[in-house]
């Protein structure tokens, strides 16, 4: 009796555990339906020639999947969504080599034979359209902009709702994920790994309660690419920081915030605050405290980008009194300090900036973000003989990497190795390489300098990584953005964002993104430096010129 009582226990555990192990969750659902859905968006031939109302099919295949109870059906589920998108022919092109060298960090579909979760019959489904992926030029989703792989995402449907319902919610976090899946060369670099977002925002985007968390969990999910090429256009400063301001501009250097400017208002005001004050609270909150909370929701490739993105924000408000506590002339003050609305202050404009100038007889400055392509030729002939060239990359260049090249190399060189997207295979990537200058035994013989921080970012990156091409270069200054490539723009939302498309990398093959082009002689800014109007960055360089050291 006994052994029969036991085998009773046995089988009965048996039978539990085989109906535990035919148990997905909603979230081992939904995770799967976003692979899936993006897998057949890029590889289905007929899925990617834009047969399909393709958003649609998945909000149908969401609320279907709500209604599976166990494995079986679930994949009864992607077997027959499957077969309902037409036959796939073999493709023979499909597996010829070719000789271009492949970049394979990003790639992985290893999650189409998860046999936990998928069955031997859609694992081979799945198999067979990778084997036999759409290899024609009739690409719905996405497109190659030009010769030089510049790529686009294109006729993706605009999402309009303010705060759409569920399946809407989860369609804009399947598109954006399955986009950052296959066509961002940086993926592999994020600081969690992207499978891992998708099953944290699933249940994020699923349990939002309103307009205002839908954006910030939006936002959220943009910044863990990690790239300072993204940027979330609609979620607009008073959703994360208020409405009001103090009409002051700061920077947080050597751990402290210090007021660098104020800023001209259209009523009348005073803030009690001074250039040059030390920041110490805000409302109660230091400064590190702040950078935490927006952290979770700025994009940046790392924590000098990030300390620049948000440099104005500390002083953002809800409302319009702020307290704070500062430390001016090394005496402690408070102050209870007037906040106004955006549209009272007087934000300073850019000022047009002199292109080139000589600092001695001897030194040429260039400011690359004044200079244009039809300016080079004229600014060579200006500074062409100088003892020391100085390139200020602290700005935004105008495409004169090119042009400038041919006047400063005394050869063709190879500057950088970009990585381009193989639309046949989406989330592989293929090396190419960019050469510029030409033989020139008139190059520029003296000294080349190029000044950079963390504003210099992607095309002055390149550019940077051409001046270091000539025989005689040294970076001055701090690490450059670390944010380089042509960039993708998509929506989410009705927002318009963006991120890094093509990956770029030294000649050598050692990365640029989240580190940026480092200096040869390291030179940060300091409180210091602020405080006595000192350009440091400028004078370090020139006093490289002067000593050679």
């Amino acid at each position: 009796m006994k052994r029969f009582l036991l085998l009773l226990v046995l089988v009965f555990a048996g039978t539990q555990q085989n109906f535990a192990q035919e148990k997905l969750s909603e979230t081992q659902k939904l995770e799967a339906l976003a692979k899936v859905w993006g897998f057949l968006k890029y590889y289905h031939p007929n899925v990617s020639k834009g047969t399909f109302d393709w958003d649609q099919q998945l909000i149908d295949k969401i609320n279907q999947s709500e209604k599976v109870e166990n494995r079986i059906q679930f994949n009864t589920l992607i077997s027959e969504w499957i077969d309902s998108l037409g036959k796939v022919d073999r493709c023979k092109k499909c597996s010829k080599k070719d000789d271009r060298k492949y970049f394979l960090k990003n790639f992985d579909l290893s999650w189409t034979d998860d046999r936990v979760v998928f069955d031997q019959k859609v694992i081979e489904k799945l198999n067979f359209i990778e084997q036999n992926r759409n290899q024609t030029s009739d690409f719905y989703y996405t497109a190659k902009r030009d010769s030089d792989g510049y790529f686009g995402v294109q006729n993706e449907k605009m999402i309009t709702e303010k705060f759409p319902e569920k399946q809407v919610r989860l369609l804009e976090l399947f598109r954006y994920w399955n986009t950052v899946e296959y066509f961002f060369p940086y993926k592999y670099q994020t600081d969690q790994k992207w499978n891992d977002v998708l099953k944290e925002m699933i249940a994020k985007f699923t349990e939002v309660k309103d307009r205002k968390e839908y954006l910030l969990t939006m936002a959220e999910l943009a910044a863990k690419t990690n790239d300072n090429h993204v940027h979330f256009m609609a979620v607009r400063r008073h959703i994360y920081y208020g409405d009001y301001q103090i009409p002051a501009a700061t920077k947080y250097v050597e751990k402290q915030l210090i007021v660098t400017d104020l800023y001209f208002t259209k009523t009348p005001y005073t803030s009690g605050l001074q250039k040059f004050d030390i920041i110490k609270k805000i409302d109660g909150k230091t400064p590190e405290e702040i950078q935490k909370f927006y952290s979770k929701y700025v994009p940046a490739s790392n924590e000098w980008t990030f300390l620049g993105k948000i440099t104005d924000n500390y002083l953002y408000s809800f409302k319009d009194k702020i307290n704070l506590e500062i430390i001016r002339n090394n005496q402690p003050i408070k102050l209870v300090v007037d906040a106004l609305e955006f549209k009272n202050i007087d934000y300073p404009k850019s000022e047009e900036k002199e292109k080139w100038k000589l600092l001695d007889n001897n030194t040429g400055y260039v400011n690359i973000g004044a200079l244009k392509v039809e300016d080079v030729k004229k600014m060579f002939e200006k500074l062409g003989n100088t003892e020391a060239l100085i390139f200020d990359m602290r700005n935004y260049p105008n495409k004169t990497t090119g042009e400038i090249a041919k006047y400063l190399l005394p050869s063709k060189s190879d500057y950088y190795i970009w990585m381009s997207h193989d639309i046949t295979y989406p989330g592989k990537f293929y090396e190419k390489t960019a050469s510029v200058g030409q033989n020139n035994s008139d190059f520029y013989k003296g000294k080349v300098i190029a000044l950079v921080n963390d504003v210099t970012q992607s095309q002055a990156e390149t550019l940077t990584m051409m001046l270091k091409q000539h025989p005689n270069t040294k970076v001055i200054g701090s690490n450059t953005a670390g944010a380089n490539g042509n960039i993708v723009r998509l929506n989410i939302n009705n927002i318009h964002t963006a991120y890094s498309g093509l990956g770029a990398f030294y000649p050598d093959g050692r990365e640029t993104q989240r580190i940026g082009i480092l200096p040869d002689i390291i030179v940060k800014p300091t409180v210091n430096g602020i405080q006595n109007d000192k350009d440091e960055v400028l004078e370090r360089a020139l006093q490289y010129i002067k000593t050679g050291k």
